[in-house]
């Protein structure tokens, strides 16, 4: 299934998403995952009613999830990790973005004044579908995960070497670009092409088969820290071909049956 978030006659509403020959539409309304308890409540039994099918790109639509933590996994490609001149990981570098940060699918990255170099990282991200603590590195991951969704993990590079931790750069609000859709028809085993284009031209392309830690050790490390919740996002890491933006510029990550996740850039 596909599905996305947006808004509609200025009510928020979840929709099925379906390949139209080549063109993501929005077929029909669905019921509000568990966690979205505000959608629900005013939601109620409403996709009972039919919706007029409109196609994604007209759509406003607003980030897929709504996750009470995002957390963001460092350093997961060989080649980001050589390109940033740091030591490889020996267990996965973990940390957390505030959900203030999310940015929908079109909207403007807002580059903060304090910062002298803000980067893009393209990324696939895990949306968790059910209550996870102390999973085994061998625990199947589609019992955890609901489905999959592009984010863009914007970093103040300047900041996060000046400071000792990453809050400060990876937290400012718009930092956290997410959606357009949820999907779990794809097949992560065999593994996924990402890539990053920076005004039209191509900056990161590399698969998912070159994690340094797979999905199901992200999860097991995760878990045994913290327990995610259903909604929460997991950011799986990003490949090499990182750069800075400017106002002006145009950030577009994809991989194919996820859609394009598309973001303008402006200064603050």
């Amino acid at each position: 299934m596909k599905y996305c978030r947006f808004n509609l006659n200025r009510q928020t509403h979840y929709g099925a998403v379906e390949d139209r020959n080549g063109e993501l539409w929005i077929t029909n309304l669905i019921q509000p995952p568990e966690e979205d308890l505000a959608v629900r409540l005013k939601q109620g039994r409403s996709a009972a009613f039919g919706l007029q099918p409109m196609t994604l790109s007209s759509a406003e639509l607003l980030p897929p999830v709504t996750p009470s933590k995002i957390v963001c996994v460092g350093r997961n490609y060989r080649a980001h990790v050589r390109e940033l001149g740091n030591e490889m990981p020996t267990e996965p570098l973990i940390f957390l973005k505030p959900p203030s940060s999310l940015l929908p699918p079109g909207g403007v990255v807002r580059l903060p004044a304090v910062s002298k170099r803000v980067d893009f990282e393209g990324e696939l991200a895990a949306v968790i579908g059910r209550r996870a603590r102390n999973l085994k590195p061998d625990a199947d991951w589609r019992n955890v995960v609901r489905g999959f969704t592009l984010a863009n993990d914007v970093t103040a590079r300047d900041l996060q070497n000046k400071d000792d931790q990453w809050t400060r750069a990876k937290g400012f609000d718009t930092f956290c670009p997410t959606g357009p859709i949820v999907s779990d028809e794809l097949d992560l085993d065999a593994g996924l092409t990402l890539e990053t284009r920076l005004n039209g031209e191509r900056r990161q392309h590399a698969s998912t088969l070159d994690f340094i830690f797979s999905l199901p050790q992200l999860l097991a490390f995760i878990t045994s820290i913290l327990t995610l919740e259903p909604g929460d996002l997991l950011l799986t890491g990003t490949p090499s071909g990182v750069a800075p933006l400017s106002p002006g510029d145009r950030v577009d990550v994809s991989i194919s049956g996820l859609g394009v996740l598309a973001n303008t850039v402006e200064s603050s």
